[in-house]
């Protein structure tokens, strides 16, 4: 269930929301449809263009806007309303304390800077925040759900969002509910609406219940609801509400849509918990040795508080989110667009993937290759009947729809049509796997015809068509016909049934009960060749870490065939009986060494995911089609095309633009580099912060003064965090990109207490000689000292940089690239303005002699050197480095 209780105003607001919908929907159940239509000032042609426009400009577009939608200022505020801005706000109040209202001297000088940062750093999160904000909206607006409406008695394709009351809608398999309908035509039509009741179970609908209807609002059978999708069948609707004005809508405020949090959400909850238990360990070491060794217990309190987020990268949301946004742009440019920017991250952990095969290995061209009977002969007649089927049925056509009408034009069958009507039709759906028309010829001679599925379309049949005779389906000439679908399947055809019976009753409405007692008339084989990029993309996948699954419902055969032409083993393979037999323990075994799937139902390529999970995968899932969503929505991250039924595009978290396993390739690859860009900033900031930390600990220790005051650590840490804007842009090894990568909160665990002791050897080298080389040694040289401290940990941090940002040789293996060169660059040349100009004195320092710059060199190089050895020994021990 997605309900969650609330208290309160907010609460007594949402049922009342909540009533007043069913008081609108509610009558609509207990009305006929055409007085459904009058209500709405409507009718069977559906509404003019200019009643619609109408209607949407009284409206507005058909979205659920939530009231906690956040608007300008509010985001505004976030940007500058954080732990960090706090602190400095804290900070700069005690500074106007201290230095304004209790000093003779009233310098507003610090006050004045501490305000200016936290200004300069609120502006930037915000301004980096919509930008990032507006990319993600550009790309998402590039997809968008289609509905088929009637206006003025045409049927015309409109985006969802431009639906408005009174429009009648047209449904088939796979698509959305666009809104809260009620239905005036209805065949079969099951609905899933898990959504809003959390049953999995599939909902049949009907255009009228006689006496009206009593009940939960969700289980009246007449209405449908916006949130939930066509399951199987086929039917007519009038919208009657749309947008917040829906069922669904006015849940809004008591949805809580919690999901499973996904890898990339995990990750920064485990980093975040790992650096808060640094924090908790070393702030209150540091304000109890402050306050015991300088007596000011005031002064050591606000040092320590500043310690705290001294420890904490600030700036990780906002490099998250540019980052993030950042790998999205660059995806959109390989044709693959983001839904969900943290699953960018999780497309890069990727390490299976499950994929259909129609269209994915092959070229989604199927093209009609046989027609013929139950012994494998040619036969126009099957050919006949199947375009019969096809030209007939209301659904959704198909690839093999498209092609059998495309040959039976080739062999002049389109006249035909004119002879038959159709009296009624059981629409396809995935448990039954095919579908039947009832026709009537000039003389009222009715048949039924079928075509599906061969298992399912011989379950039906009790006869078989030999040489014009009628014959019982006896096991030998079942097994005779299977026989020749096997050895067409072999050949790479994909086979379908059909079927048909002549013996019907004089009744207008029939159902898949009426599909028995047919009699099999013989097959009809397509070919849908494999993709010639298909071998190229599986071998490029397979070189970088992703092993590609195959999960078909077609047959055994033409997946082998396919599988083996594209360089997939098909060594270990299952079908769907075989998985249905399998305990979970089983499966599980299985999925490691099998890579095909085949005659696999919905809910099989589901179990078959999480087996994946189950066994410490990080699976993703391409489909395109209704079958596929319950696997897409049991994945880590759902891969779906743009070409695809709606409800696979809602639940994917990744669009293709192309139906292209390379283009997969490129999207995998761009998820590394920017999971691989947040890793850096996340290893410099923590480790750089923590080896600081500690310094500052030893330092209070032996020092008569501290080595820093607040206002120091947090512009330190933000020159720093400003050097790091340009991580998103940066580049990243291939060597990186070779392998799935995953948050493992015990390497930067470990990275943190390797590299951030490190630097602090070099801080306390430093300290030495500015004590005794420099002779800063008196409080009243404590500005001198500060400065050199200031200097020095800031252009560590920016050269420490580029010696984590990559596993190689910097700047002579591999070179930053330009926006972040350019960021470290110039806050480097600021640290060095500030600590060796007239501007120290603006932030209580006092400038260092022109004679320390090469004692400073000499320190940072070695200090860049002894990163490099470690990082040797560090890739050497552990395999890694990022």
């Amino acid at each position: 269930m997605f309900l969650q209780r609330h208290s309160g105003a907010g609460s007594n607001r949402a049922i009342q929301k909540r009533r007043a919908s069913e008081e609108l929907l509610r009558p609509y159940a207990r009305c006929t449809g055409e007085e459904a239509l009058q209500l709405q000032g409507s009718g069977p042609r559906g509404l003019s263009a200019a009643a619609a426009a109408e209607r949407l400009e009284e409206c507005g577009p058909n979205r659920i806007r939530s009231e906690a939608r956040h608007g300008l200022l509010y985001r505004l505020g976030q940007a500058f309303i954080n732990p960090f801005n706090l602190v400095l706000l804290l900070v700069a109040a005690i500074t106007f304390v201290t230095d304004v209202l209790l000093s003779q001297s009233g310098d507003v000088t610090t006050v004045v800077i501490v305000l200016a940062l936290v200004g300069l750093s609120g502006l930037v999160s915000f301004v980096q925040g919509e930008r990032s904000g507006k990319a993600a909206a550009a790309l998402q607006s590039m997809i968008s759900n289609q509905v088929d409406v009637v206006r003025e008695g045409e049927t015309r394709s409109i985006p969802i969002d431009q639906v408005v009351p009174g429009d009648v809608v047209r449904l088939s398999a796979g698509d959305i509910i666009p809104g809260d309908v009620r239905f005036l035509a209805a065949k079969d039509a099951f609905l899933s609406q898990a959504a809003l009741t959390g049953e999995s179970a599939p909902v049949e609908k009907f255009a009228q219940l006689p006496g009206g209807e009593k009940g939960a609002l969700t289980d009246l059978g007449a209405l449908g609801f916006m949130g939930s999708n066509m399951i199987s069948g086929s039917a007519t609707a009038l919208v009657v509400a749309t947008g917040n004005d829906t069922y669904f809508g006015s849940m809004a405020q008591s949805l809580s849509g919690d999901r499973a949090k996904n890898s990339f959400e995990r990750g920064v909850d485990g980093v975040s918990r790992l650096l808060i238990r640094f924090m908790l360990a070393m702030v209150p070491v540091i304000f109890l040795v402050n306050g015991f060794t300088k007596g000011d217990w005031g002064s050591a309190l606000l040092f320590a508080v500043t310690i705290a987020v001294g420890l904490t990268p600030e700036m990780l949301p906002m490099i998250m989110t540019s980052t993030l946004a950042k790998g999205a742009v660059a995806m959109s440019k390989h044709q693959t667009i983001v839904k969900t920017l943290s699953s960018i991250q999780t497309f890069g952990e990727m390490d299976v993937l499950c994929t259909d095969k129609t269209g994915t290995l092959t070229e989604d061209r199927i093209v009609l290759e046989k027609y013929m009977d139950v012994r494998g002969g040619d036969d126009l007649r099957i050919l006949r009947h199947a375009y019969l089927n096809s030209a007939f049925q209301t659904g959704l056509k198909n690839l093999i729809d498209l092609a059998i009408i495309g040959r039976a034009g080739e062999n002049g069958l389109p006249p035909l049509l004119e002879g038959y009507t159709r009296v009624d039709e059981i629409p396809f759906d995935f448990s039954r796997r095919r579908m039947s028309v009832v026709l009537s010829d000039g003389s009222g001679k009715r048949q039924l015809i079928t075509k599906g599925a061969v298992e399912e379309v011989l379950s039906i049949c009790a006869f078989a068509e030999l040489d014009g005779a009628i014959l019982p389906l006896t096991p030998d000439v079942r097994q005779a016909a299977l026989a020749v679908c096997a050895a067409h399947s072999a050949e790479g055809l994909r086979m379908i049934a059909v079927a048909q019976k002549n013996e019907l009753p004089a009744a207008e409405n029939f159902s898949v009960a009426d599909e028995r007692e047919m009699v099999l008339l013989g097959f009809i084989g397509f070919l849908d060749p494999p993709k010639e990029s298909s071998k190229a993309a599986v071998a490029a996948l397979r070189q970088h870490g992703v092993r590609t699954v195959v999960l078909t419902g077609d047959s055994e055969g033409v997946a082998v065939k396919v599988c083996g032409k594209v360089g997939i083993d098909t060594g270990h393979r299952l079908t769907g009986a075989q998985v249905e037999e399998m305990d979970d323990s089983a499966l599980g075994e299985a999925v490691q060494r099998c890579q095909l799937f085949s005659k696999l139902s919905p809910l099989q390529k589901s179990r078959v995911v999480e087996a994946f999970q189950r066994a410490g995968h990080t699976v993703g899932y391409m489909g395109d089609g209704i079958n596929d969503a319950p696997a897409m929505r049991q994945a880590d991250v759902g891969i779906s095309v743009d070409s695809a039924v709606d409800i696979a595009k809602e639940t994917a978290d990744i669009i293709l633009l192309k139906k292209d396993l390379m283009v997969l390739e490129e999207g995998v690859l761009e998820g590394r580099r920017t999971f691989g860009n947040i890793v850096k900033y996340i290893k410099m900031a923590a480790s750089g912060n923590f080896g600081n930390m500690i310094s500052v600990m030893v330092a209070s220790l032996f020092l008569p003064f501290l080595p820093l005051l607040p206002v120091h650590i947090l512009i330190q840490n933000l020159l720093c965090d400003f050097a790091q804007l340009g991580i998103p842009f940066d580049r990243v090894d291939a060597s990186y990109l070779r392998s799935p990568r995953r948050w493992e909160t015990g390497t930067i665990q470990r990275f943190m207490l390797i590299m951030g002791p490190l630097s602090s050897l070099f801080d306390i080298a430093l300290y030495l000689l500015l004590w005794f080389w420099l002779g800063a040694n008196t409080a009243g040289l404590a500005p001198l000292f500060q400065c050199g401290c200031f200097v020095f940990g800031t252009l560590s941090q920016i050269a420490v940089v580029h010696m984590i940002r990559t596993a190689r040789i910097p700047f002579v293996q591999s070179r930053a690239a330009l926006p972040l060169a350019l960021s470290t660059g110039v806050v480097g040349a600021v640290a060095l303005f500030l600590g060796f100009g007239p501007a120290a004195a603006a932030i209580d320092l006092r400038p260092l002699p022109l004679a320390f710059l090469p004692c400073l060199a000499l320190l940072l190089g070695g200090y860049c050197v002894a990163s490099q050895l470690v990082k040797r020994l560090y890739v050497r021990r552990w395999g890694e480095w990022l």
